[in-house]
């Protein structure tokens, strides 16, 4: 299938999927706890059956049952040496199911390992994983991918990648969301449509997690940046527990009814997830059947990606400043850090220039004394995990700036692609491909244009290179280069001409550095702002610039409101507000400092201590440092741990149901915690070897092999102290009793993802009666609610892992009054 025979299809009406695989078969007989694959090659026909009815039902993408079959999933099974065979049957299953009558997607999924550095899975590894079962499907005769039921934008964007480099068939990618409109990992639906859509997937879209109708505004917001149809596959509503079975009350025509509302939200290609079955298909067929089907965006919008935040570059929008803190360039302290391999200073970089209001942050590694590309990535670690700003990749090296693009969880900007035959032809295909925006630096290999003229013959030149290797317009921001006042005192007239003559005449955005106009004269700062607001008057979108220079930022927020850009009043005014407040909070430090008794200790549990602060914001660097002054000024282990680790990661927590936090920021302050810890038990008196803490046991129920939210759990728990012993994924409810109750757990925690594996909650919760285990047991997962857990008896749920600490502290204290 090609790209345009996919676009031929969806143009002739909705484009129907498959439903449910998974709760079918075991509807069907297949037990929990083996492999779903290997169960379905040996029993071959029931696959088959359901598949043709499916087709029957008006199906015209089959998903082959694929969907698992990687060497790191197949590994748990020890089946890994079976893997290109298992992948070759199972598309012959889907094929003899088809007949001819529909197309067969090779099935794609998540891994469960976790990637660097939320985990130890490299991205290439996983590429790698990626890769290998991609070319198998792909040779096997699959006539397109499918990568489904993703919670991480970066594994999406490996799958893709990895597909992309072995085969041209379309990929349609789909991702879970929570119930907030975000993934696991924080990605909202317009990020993913932003990312995967540059990065070259044919279709874009959302898979279970919800019914139809909760669906509908998930496809309406990916709709509003679509380029590409949007996919929906929700599940058959929510489940309910009746007679201690799982059941799906929603009806076939009750499916296709709200199916309907999917349709008109935009999406072009509907199917179901989770509790639905050909019937449910065959109703949803019928009931859109002629429907108009939404048409994508004929042109992308210029938007710019973390893996939790988009920012939209436009000509007529509020200015904004590109932050050029993170580069070495005369900074040896910088630099310093850098050489020893530490990236505290990185952070808070990152951190400042994101609070001081920078909208993206330029990432520059160019200095002696390093291997530029190697700190490149690991600065993209750890500034993607640490704010939400978009990232600007600067460098000399087109390597360097590949291997930043590669692993970068989002979508960047490139600082520059200019006219220099070297630059040009490498740089123009690895902004292609790894769909990023770029700044066109008019340089030419002969050097600085020597007028204006020749500066706009070189931005047209790269423009049309640039449009040639299938890049567009939306994909560039025009450098006004800036030179010196003081050796040319035409500089800024000439910049304020190319900035004039972008966006009237190209309406291109553009972008200065903006210090090189006062380079050499005193007081530089008054130049700078004064060049801004000019400059912002003429027409220039962004800068790259120093956002901790309060004149310099004032001086942009004012020229916003004088141009009467949108919203551009409140947001002067919230900065002003937030100036003022901060000033006053400093000034109420200093006076509290000039009054206090410099003979006592400092105040215990403050916020404003460097331990406190370290875990707040992930500084595994210093963490250790910190800990250790607290001890040598006399503090005891067990109070730094009382009163500054433990309400440090309760602010996380805080900061975490707030939205203000994401999953990567929870863990690296969990990390950051557990090295704390990790240091300071051996110190820790305790009565009885540590067994004076509660012990609880955690583990994922049998049948169900995803762990990734049961090991932030354990990973918080051990944190505060609890005795925690991880029982991994996939435990029978008789395993999990005899350890509680060997090991006397004050709680037993348990975790489910599949709808289909969280009827084993209930085995534990009523084997826990029956054996007379005295052990509280709570429940989570994405498919757990709270009518789920009074139903089956469980003492509590939790939505998350912050939430569970408070619901273990909560029924600790219960059982203790």
């Amino acid at each position: 299938m090609t790209r345009e025979e996919l676009n031929a299809l969806i143009a002739d009406g909705p484009v129907i999927l498959d439903g449910a695989t998974g709760t079918n078969l075991m509807e069907k007989g297949m037990p929990m706890g083996v492999c779903p694959e290997a169960w379905i090659l040996d029993n071959k026909e029931i696959m088959i059956d359901l598949q043709k009815r499916y087709v029957e039902a008006g199906t015209q993408i089959l998903y082959a049952p694929t969907f698992t079959a990687n060497r790191i999933k197949l590994e748990e099974y020890d089946l890994s040496d079976r893997l290109e065979q298992m992948n070759r049957d199972l598309v012959k299953i889907s094929k003899e199911a088809a007949g001819g009558k529909a197309y067969v997607a090779g099935d794609m999924t998540m891994t469960g390992k976790q990637l660097f550095p939320l985990g130890d899975l490299m991205f290439e590894e996983l590429v790698d994983v990626y890769k290998e079962q991609a070319r198998i499907l792909d040779d096997e005769g699959v006539d397109l991918f499918v990568v489904e039921t993703m919670m991480s934008l970066q594994e999406s964007r490996a799958a893709v990648i990895a597909i992309r480099e072995v085969s041209d068939l379309p990929i349609m990618v789909s991702l879970t969301y929570n119930e907030d409109g975000r993934t696991l990992f924080g990605t909202t639906p317009e990020v993913a449509v932003v990312v995967l859509q540059s990065l070259g997937a044919d279709v874009i879209g959302v898979n279970c997690s919800t019914g139809p109708a909760e669906m509908a505004p998930l496809v309406a917001k990916m709709a509003e940046y679509a380029t590409i149809p949007i996919l929906a596959k929700p599940n058959n509503g929510f489940p309910e527990l009746i007679d201690g079975k799982t059941i799906y009350r929603t009806t076939p025509e009750e499916f296709a009814q709200a199916g309907v509302s999917l349709v008109e939200a935009g999406a072009a290609i509907v199917g179901g997830c989770c509790g639905t079955t050909p019937a449910h298909i065959r109703a949803l067929a019928k009931q859109v059947k002629g429907m108009e089907v939404h048409t994508p965006l004929a042109h992308h919008r210029s938007i710019l990606t973390s893996e939790r935040k988009s920012v939209e570059v436009s000509l007529d929008g509020n200015f904004m400043v590109v932050g050029e803190r993170i580069n070495p360039t005369g900074k040896k302290k910088l630099q310093a850090e850098l050489r020893e391999g530490k990236l505290d200073l990185v952070r808070e970089m990152a951190r400042q220039q994101e609070e001081n209001g920078a909208r993206i942050l330029d990432i520059n590694m160019g200095m002696n004394g390093i291997d530029e590309k190697e700190m490149m990535q690991k600065v993209i670690y750890e500034v993607s995990s640490t704010v939400d700003c978009p990232l600007c990749i600067d460098s000399s090296y087109v390597e360097v700036i590949e291997a930043a693009l590669r692993i970068y969880p989002g979508r960047a900007l490139i600082n520059s692609i200019s006219m220099e035959s070297a630059k040009l032809e490498a740089l123009l295909p690895v902004a292609k491909k790894y769909g990023a925006m770029f700044i066109l630096l008019p340089v030419s290999d002969e050097g600085l244009p020597k007028d204006g003229e020749e500066k706009k013959a070189i931005i047209n030149a790269v423009y049309d290179r640039a449009l040639q290797e299938g890049l567009a317009h939306e994909d560039i921001v025009v450098d006004g280069l800036v030179a010196t006042i003081g050796a040319n005192p035409e500089a800024a007239r000439e910049c304020f001409d190319t900035i004039a003559y972008c966006k009237d005449e190209k309406k291109l955005p553009t972008i200065c550095g903006l210090s090189n106009i006062s380079f050499g004269l005193p007081e530089r700062i008054y130049v700078n702002t004064a060049f801004l607001t000019m400059a912002i008057c003429k027409g220039l979108t962004m800068a790259i610039a120093n956002p901790s220079q309060e004149i310099l930022m004032n001086g942009a927020f004012s020229s916003d409101l004088l141009l009467h850009r949108p919203d551009s009043d409140i947001r002067y005014i919230e900065r002003m507000n937030r100036l003022a407040e901060e000033k006053a909070r400093f000034e109420t430090v200093v006076v509290k400092k000039e009054n206090a008794d410099v003979s006592g200790s400092s105040d215990s549990g403050s916020k404003g201590s460097a331990v406190f602060q370290a875990v707040l914001k992930g500084n595994k660097g210093t963490i250790l440092d910190e800990v250790k002054k607290e001890l040598s000024s006399g503090k005891k282990p067990e109070d730094i741990i009382n009163d500054d680790l433990i309400p440090a990661i309760n602010e996380v927590g805080v900061l975490f149901d707030k939205k203000k936090y994401f999953l990567p920021q929870l863990i690296g302050s969990a990390n950051t915690m557990k090295l704390a810890i990790d240091y300071l038990e051996p110190m820790l008196e305790r009565k009885d070897s540590g067994a004076d803490m509660p012990t609880l046991v955690i583990a994922t129920v049998e049948g169900d092999i995803h762990d990734i939210g049961k090991n932030l759990v354990v990973l918080m728990l051990k944190n505060y102290g609890y005795n925690v012993i991880d029982m991994g994924k996939d435990v029978p409810a008789e395993d999990i009793i005899e350890t509680a109750i060997k090991e006397h757990a004050a709680i037993i925690g348990l975790s489910a993802l599949m709808t289909t594996t969280m009827m084993r909650m209930k085995d534990v919760v009523e084997m826990c009666k029956e054996k007379h285990c005295e052990s509280k047991v709570i429940i989570g997962g994405a498919c757990i609610t709270q009518n789920f857990a009074d139903e089956i008896g469980a003492d509590g749920y939790s939505k998350d892992a912050a939430e569970c600490v408070r619901l273990v502290e909560r029924l600790l204290e219960e059982s203790d009054s």
